[in-house]
């Protein structure tokens, strides 16, 4: 009896866990999760490694912090994403015409960057599928806006959190940039991003300077139909 009351409880203090993770406006920590749910750092930890193991939390960046897990993800998915990219279908129209650039939407997956939606270049080179694609979070643009500002560290995350968005510079590929910026959801956590990409010999500093407004700009009008959405 005592063997299945213990087991109740570490069932209910997992379960406690995982909807302080789904709920928390910025992915958590484990010490603030242990501190939140008064619990020892070491239970937490170990209860949050066995939600990691069934795919319910993961940890994301170096620091660990911690977010739903992909199984949460895909069942949460399913609609929202067909519903995202429907809300997004107007800004990335808009990004494409005035950059003329590609334009993709993007959101984050338990591997790396998952993308959504694209809206091509005018050009001929510099075409590319990235639809249904996943690429590290650390080397990509909009990889960089979910650990700037989901809780997660990349080596310029106070100057992506101070200007509002991100850029990679021939670190996906060589002869590739792009810069992308935050959509955020409810409570203000980031959810998806808008990203514009092209050869490093179009995408120079000084057109990046000159397209950041206007990609900031979109990325918070998609934020404000996203929540008025939901």
């Amino acid at each position: 009896m005592a063997t299945e009351g213990s087991g109740t409880q570490a069932i209910d203090r997992a379960a406690q866990l995982l909807v302080r993770v789904v709920e928390s406006p910025q992915p958590p920590s484990i010490s603030e999760l242990s501190a939140g749910a008064g619990l020892p750092k070491s239970t937490t930890s170990r209860l949050v490694s066995a939600l990691e193991r069934q795919g319910l939390v993961q940890r994301l960046g170096e620091r660990g912090r911690l977010r739903p897990g992909p199984v949460l993800l895909r069942y949460a998915s399913r609609d929202a994403s067909q519903a995202l990219v429907e809300l997004a279908q107007p800004s990335l129209r808009r990004l494409a015409d005035a950059s003329g650039e590609t334009i993709n939407l993007a959101i984050p997956g338990p591997e790396g960057v998952e993308h959504l939606a694209q809206e091509d270049t005018a050009h001929f080179v510099g075409v590319t599928d990235w639809v249904g694609r996943s690429v590290p979070f650390a080397r990509a643009a909009n990889g960089k806006c979910f650990l700037a500002f989901g809780g997660g560290e990349v080596e310029e995350s106070e100057l992506i959190r101070r200007r509002g968005y991100a850029t990679s510079i021939d670190e996906l590929e060589v002869g590739l940039s792009a810069l992308a910026a935050p959509v955020l959801g409810a409570e203000g956590a980031v959810v998806a991003a808008l990203s514009i990409s092209g050869p490093t010999s179009r995408l120079t500093s000084e057109r990046i300077d000159q397209l950041a407004p206007l990609l900031s700009s979109e990325a918070a009008s998609l934020s404000q139909r996203l929540r008025g959405a939901a």
